[in-house]
């Protein structure tokens, strides 16, 4: 977040001399308390500034980096989930493998009748599938997939930093976001590494604003 001057100002008056009230810092920049009320509420709620009923103000002493951090340290994977791309178990490779053209992923989760997770396709499993010449149609996907236990998933409301981590230490292109069932795992989302682009880009993109 680009402060502006005045902002930048009030940060050291209030660095200097907090706590202090807001007509205090009005009367030392020769300005109203309506005046500054719009600068102060930014300040407040950007997490520079901190306000004490009667009290006044008085500086955090958090950095812009610092608050940025604690942002990031505070996004939950629904924010910014997407749509799972699924196949069903019974699927052939060579459907599984139009699939993911068509959906323009990754990873495709597999799932049983009642919907629930039991196994992961990735470009590495659906590649290495078709080679040779077998004939890809009569390839059921439940022979190639990753089964569970062996799937790392993440829910809705872990920390996306915690299944970005998961990303990089397992060295995999997506998560399946599960919900818990009394059958199983449902599949309710995916968080892949465009996922965790995206939240960066947005974050930083509503600090320059």
């Amino acid at each position: 977040m680009e402060l502006s001057e005045r902002q930048e100002i009030i940060i050291e008056i209030v660095k200097e001399n907090g706590p202090i009230t807001g007509e205090q810092i009005a009367e030392k920049l020769n300005l109203s308390r309506a005046t500054l009320r719009p600068d102060l509420a930014i300040l407040t709620m950007a997490g520079y500034l901190d306000a004490r009923p009667r009290v006044g103000y008085f500086f955090t002493g958090k950095t812009g980096s610092e608050l940025l951090t604690e942002k990031v340290k505070k996004f939950k994977v629904k924010q910014f989930q997407s749509v799972p791309v699924v196949v069903k178990e019974d699927a052939s490779v060579y459907d599984a493998i139009s699939t993911m053209f068509l959906g323009d992923v990754g990873t495709l989760f597999v799932v049983n009748e009642p919907g629930c997770l039991t196994g992961v396709l990735s470009r590495k499993d659906l590649l290495r599938a078709s080679l040779g010449n077998q004939d890809l149609n009569n390839i059921p996907v439940h022979i190639i997939m990753t089964r569970m236990p062996n799937i790392t998933v993440c829910r809705s409301e872990d920390l996306l930093i915690e299944s970005a981590k998961k990303l990089i230490d397992k060295q995999i292109d997506g998560l399946p976001v599960v919900k818990d069932m009394p059958e199983g795992l449902h599949v309710i989302g995916r968080i892949t590494k465009t996922n965790i682009t995206k939240a960066f880009v947005e974050l930083i993109l509503d600090e320059q604003v």
